[in-house]
């Protein structure tokens, strides 16, 4: 008896996954496969320093700025859009421009900290003032944080500061359940992918660090 309760409630499992699996798949337009299975290209190209990944970003990120806008992610919508600029305006440097030495990687000091601080604290207000008394927003909270942590983690990466993966993956850590609150579970694998790329990146940048301190 136990064998057979014990076999019933493992097939009772095995067939909810199966129908919760089914329910994410019909739940997922085809904008929002499209828009990961380039955003993923893109960020294997950029892995192995690919310039070809500028046109996969760009790709992936206008079926993105869709996807966002219809779930109500205006902050994220906004994200997406710096990010559509920056990866037009990379593509057409790799094309036309001039090659430049490469800003050495440093880690973050105290007078930049402060500046992180600002641009998290001053992107948070706005976000969420925006998003409360303009849109329709329903995580508006989520929303801001995500995009405030992300916004000062590109403007570290500017820099070439060791410290963008850790707030870049701040946002990504708070995206995943963000997503997955709005159904799009492929935009939490997305950034969950990212999320591992950018620990990748961090002891990467780590040991190129070391190596021209050493």
């Amino acid at each position: 008896m136990l064998a057979e309760e014990l076999m019933l409630a493992i097939t009772s499992i095995s067939s909810s996954k199966q129908i919760m699996m089914k329910e994410i798949i019909l739940h997922t337009t085809w904008l929002e496969w499209l828009g990961v299975t380039f955003s993923i290209f893109q960020v294997v190209l950029a892995r192995f320093n690919n310039p070809k990944n500028y046109l996969f970003g760009i790709a992936g990120i206008t079926l993105s700025l869709f996807v966002m806008f219809n779930s109500k992610l205006y902050a994220e919508f906004t994200l997406n859009i710096y990010y559509l600029v920056m990866s037009i305006y990379g593509w057409l440097y790799w094309q036309f421009g001039q090659q430049k030495h490469e800003i050495e990687i440093t880690i973050t000091n105290k007078k930049e900290w402060g500046v992180v601080t600002g641009i998290v604290l001053s992107s948070f207000t706005i976000f969420y003032l925006a998003l409360t008394h303009i849109t329709d927003s329903d995580v508006p909270i989520w929303d801001s944080i995500v995009s405030a942590f992300a916004w000062a983690g590109m403007w570290l990466m500017a820099k070439r500061k060791l410290e963008n993966w850790i707030l870049l993956n701040i946002s990504n850590i708070i995206s995943i359940p963000l997503m997955i609150h709005k159904d799009l579970y492929l935009y939490a694998i997305l950034s969950l992918i990212l999320f591992c790329v950018a620990i990748s990146g961090y002891f990467n940048w780590r040991k190129i660090l070391n190596e021209n301190n050493a």
